[in-house]
């Protein structure tokens, strides 16, 4: 999960946001703000759950680009699947969406600081799934 990557601090340093530390995250939000696609697909997922369908509709991101794009992001740890539906036609659908809503960037001498805001309607329903799992 992205959590073990990034430091929550408390809201007088910044808000609701969190310090990105894990070089890896970095790497990935560096490169995802600097592809236009993938800014598209985020901007897509974030206020709310979508298939790639969907996605690739509301982005204008080819079919086979859409999922070679979500599943490097999903990989990355930038976009996580909210649920699985089961469609009528009895496949399965991913739905997506972003577990970060925000990110400032900040370069100085050697140091990319990241500070990231998550997206709390994601972490909620991550939250709900792993305090409703059976232990059964």
């Amino acid at each position: 999960m992205v959590i073990n990557q990034i430091y929550l601090l408390d809201s007088k340093h910044c808000g609701e946001g969190m310090i990105v530390k894990g070089e890896r995250l970095k790497r990935a939000i560096l490169a995802a703000l600097a592809d236009t696609e993938l800014q598209k697909i985020l901007d897509s997922a974030m206020y709310q759950s979508k298939s790639v369908n969907q996605i690739t509709r509301d982005s204008n991101v080819s079919h086979s680009t859409a999922y070679r794009k979500i599943k490097w992001l999903v990989d990355e740890k930038l976009l996580i699947v909210d649920k699985i539906e089961i469609t009528e036609d009895g496949k399965k659908s991913s739905l997506f969406r972003t577990a970060l809503k925000s990110f400032n960037v900040k370069y100085e001498h050697n140091n990319v600081a990241i500070e990231a805001e998550q997206n709390f309607d994601t972490l909620r329903k991550i939250t709900e799934n792993f305090f409703t799992l059976d232990d059964s």
